[in-house]
C-alpha cells in the first residue's frame, strides 16, 4: 500500500503528511528522516483508528511545498492538491466522525492526567509564543484552534466548553451553508489557502501534535500508568 505523502519543507526542515491517511505526519531535520519515520506513524495512525495495521507499507512523495514558514516548529500553510477536490456526503461523514473521534481522545488524554498544572518540560518559544507545557496549556491551546479553523471557510463559531462540545457546533453551523460539500476554496488569513477537507485534515492534525505531546509529558513528569489513546511509538 502506498502512502502518499506531501513534502511541506523549509530547507532541510521538513515535515511529511499523508494525503490518503489523513492527519497523519511526521517531522525531520531532513526529507530522508521525515520520510523514514512514515511507516511506524501510519501503522500507529491505522490502529487508533481501529484499522488492520499492515506493513506493507511504501512512501511516495506526491507533492513539494517549499515554505517561509518556521517548519520545524509545526507550522504550516500547504493546501494538498487532494483538498481541493468536491467531498461527497459519504467521505464528509467520515472525515467529520474522524475529526470528533480526534477529539474525544484527546479531551479523554486529558482528564487522565493526574495534575493539569505541572509539568517538568524546560519553557521554549516559537514562532507563535511560548510552547504550552502542562496537560491545561496544551489543552487550551488545542481546543481554541476551533474558531480559526472554521473560521477560514466561513464559519462563525467560537471554542467555548470542551474540544469535543466547540467542534460538534462548528460541524452543525458549517452545514448549514448550502453547497459545503462543494469544498470551495478560500483565501484565508495571512494569505492561506483553506478548503473544508483541509479543515478537517487540520482538525485531526493539530490533535495529534499536541496529543503527542501531552502523553510524552505526563509519562515524563508522572510515570507510567498513562494510557497511550491514540497508540502513538
Amino acid at each position: 500500500m502506498k502512502i502518499r505523502c506531501v513534502w511541506e519543507h523549509n530547507g532541510d526542515d521538513s515535515i511529511m503528511y499523508a494525503d490518503n491517511f489523513v492527519g497523519a505526519y511526521t517531522r525531520g531535520e531532513s526529507k530522508d528522516i521525515a520520510l523514514q519515520k512514515m511507516k511506524r506513524e501510519v501503522m500507529s495512525y491505522l490502529k487508533w483508528k481501529g484499522e488492520v495495521v499492515t506493513d506493507s507499507l511504501e512512501p511516495i512523495i506526491v507533492q513539494e511545498k517549499a515554505s517561509v514558514l518556521m517548519v520545524s516548529d509545526a507550522d504550516s500553510d500547504v493546501l494538498f492538491e487532494e483538498e481541493k477536490k468536491p467531498l461527497s456526503r459519504s467521505e464528509y461523514e467520515e472525515l467529520k466522525a474522524l475529526a470528533l473521534k480526534s477529539a474525544k481522545n484527546f479531551l479523554d488524554l486529558y482528564e487522565i492526567i493526574p495534575d493539569k498544572n505541572k509539568s517538568c518540560l524546560p519553557i521554549r518559544k516559537t514562532f507563535y509564543g511560548q510552547v504550552p507545557r502542562t496537560a491545561f496549556e496544551m489543552y487550551e491551546h488545542t481546543k481554541n484552534v476551533n474558531e480559526y479553523y472554521f473560521g477560514e471557510i466561513g464559519v462563525e463559531t467560537e471554542h467555548e466548553g470542551t474540544i469535543v462540545e466547540c467542534r460538534q457546533r462548528g460541524f452543525v453551523l458549517l452545514e448549514e451553508q448550502p453547497d459545503f460539500l462543494k469544498n470551495t476554496v478560500y483565501q484565508g488569513s495571512y494569505d492561506e489557502e483553506w478548503s473544508l477537507r483541509k479543515v478537517l485534515r487540520r482538525f485531526v492534525w493539530h490533535d495529534r501534535i499536541h496529543a503527542k505531546a501531552m502523553y510524552r509529558m505526563a509519562v515524563k513528569t508522572f510515570g507510567g500508568g498513562i494510557p497511550n489513546l491514540f497508540h502513538f511509538v
